[in-house]
């Protein structure tokens, strides 16, 4: 009876004692396998990062000091300063840029720009007029420019050649200064020469030397004018005036009207004009441009002249009025 009460509780220790004993051998397995695993993965990270030194994972893992992260703020603080301040100055800059070019935006002067260029040209007019008795004259102009659009040298001659008659002639030297869009001041010297005949047998020369003040430029209506006053010895002064227009019929057929007049106001020279209008031409011309450099043309015109005064040397003439017809060319170079 005893021993069949003993033989549960023996088997029953007996079976605690050796799951005991198989669970704790597990946990030792267990374990065992978990640091060779361990090992294994450690190994690996080794391999796999070789570049990285101690000193590095050091630096990685070691904690920032409060002044270390003072001192990093500090110097992020200084450089965000510094590029703000390189900022500040570009923008400055730009700004100085901007200022300037709208200074000179406003005060730019394109004349300056645009007139800086020298240029010359030279025209050069030959043409045969005859008068209603059928005697001719021959008139040559040359007129050459050069200079810029604001500064120039004008250099103008004119010759006139009556039939049976000596040439007479003027040369004008003139400095050209532009004082508006469509206006120059010209100022500078007129040499002229009158051949005179006294009789049939004597011939007198005259030379003359004036000073010119005058205006060149386009006066309203498109009229290319010429306005020139004169001052010289033997208390001489006059006025002169030329003024012409193109009208265009085609590209190349192109009519221009023109009045050329002489007015003196004053003269005690030797062979004197009357005062008053002395010399006035009203013509149309009629031109063909073959091109721009050369351009015949037929001309048609009526003239007046007022005649000479009477002097101790020479006697007083009568007016002389009529038609002039004829022809001729014009070279543009």
């Amino acid at each position: 009876m005893s021993i069949i009460n003993v033989f549960p509780r023996t088997v029953l220790a007996g079976s605690l004692l050796l799951l005991s004993q198989l669970a704790l051998a597990q946990e030792q397995q267990d374990h065992t396998m978990y640091q060779q695993q361990t090992e294994t993965d450690h190994s690996q990270m080794q391999h796999d990062m070789p570049s990285m030194d101690h000193s590095s994972m050091q630096q990685m893992a070691a904690p920032i000091s409060p002044q270390a992260s003072a001192l990093k703020d500090q110097d992020s603080l200084q450089d965000q300063d510094e590029l703000s301040h390189t900022n500040h100055s570009q923008h400055q800059h730009v700004q100085a840029e901007s200022l300037l070019s709208g200074t000179n935006h406003q005060t730019h002067d394109h004349r300056a720009e645009h007139g800086a260029q020298i240029y010359a040209i030279t025209i050069l007019d030959n043409k045969w007029l005859l008068n209603e008795e059928g005697k001719g004259t021959l008139k040559s102009e040359f007129e050459t420019r050069i200079g810029t659009d604001e500064n120039k040298l004008f250099i103008k001659a004119h010759l006139d050649k009556h039939e049976s008659q000596m040439a007479e002639y003027e040369v004008k030297t003139l400095y050209s200064r532009m004082i508006s869009d469509f206006w120059d001041a010209q100022i500078g010297t007129r040499y002229r020469v009158e051949k005179v005949e006294l009789d049939q047998h004597r011939k007198d020369t005259e030379e003359k030397l004036d000073a010119v003040i005058g205006l060149h430029g386009l006066a309203p209506y498109f009229f290319e004018t010429d306005a020139y006053l004169y001052a010289g010895a033997d208390q001489y002064s006059g006025f002169s005036l030329e003024t012409e227009r193109d009208l265009l019929l085609s590209q190349k057929l192109i009519l221009k009207p023109y009045l050329d007049l002489d007015l003196v106001f004053s003269d005690d020279s030797k062979y004197a004009k009357k005062t008053g209008l002395s010399n006035m031409t009203a013509g149309l011309e009629t031109r063909y441009e073959i091109s721009k450099k050369v351009m015949p043309y037929i001309d048609i015109a009526y003239e007046y002249s007022k005649g000479n005064d009477a002097t101790p040397w020479q006697t007083e003439s009568d007016s002389e009025k009529g038609w002039l017809y004829g022809a001729g060319i014009r070279f543009k170079f």
